[in-house]
């Protein structure tokens, strides 16, 4: 994806682009590139992607998560030939789930509740869908 403004802008909070932003904008990607695909296998695409911008965003190795699709080598090979073309988005990923923990932070959290509270957003949102 492009956008206007940078990952540190997000940092910053110059922008206010929140996750929520980023899951539909990623949505609207995938689905461009998903061509004929159904509602199920675009879901599931989505899902796979998004599951891998996380896991990089957090720190994680691909190799790491590719681990549980060992048995599925097309998978595999489709999260490795993706990989590289993710790499803004697992950047601007990472920025918005760093602005998550700063602003608890700024709300006076404790860094460990402040990750814990952005943790449970993260999940509030992606539970909600696309």
């Amino acid at each position: 994806m492009e956008w206007e403004f940078t990952a540190e802008d997000v940092v910053k909070a110059r922008v206010g682009y929140m996750l929520a932003d980023f899951r539909r904008d990623l949505a609207e990607e995938v689905r461009m590139n998903a061509g004929d695909s159904d509602e199920l296998q675009f879901r599931r695409t989505f899902n796979l992607i998004y599951d891998m911008c996380h896991a990089l965003a957090t720190g994680r190795k691909l190799d790491e998560f590719l681990a549980p699709y060992a048995y599925d080598p097309p998978t595999c090979e489709f999260l490795r030939e993706v990989e590289p073309l993710m790499e803004s988005n697992v950047e601007m990923l990472g920025a918005i789930l760093q602005r998550m923990i700063m602003d608890g932070v700024e709300r006076g959290l404790p860094l460990e509740v402040a990750v814990n509270e952005a943790a449970l957003q993260h999940r509030q949102v992606a539970m909600s869908g696309v």
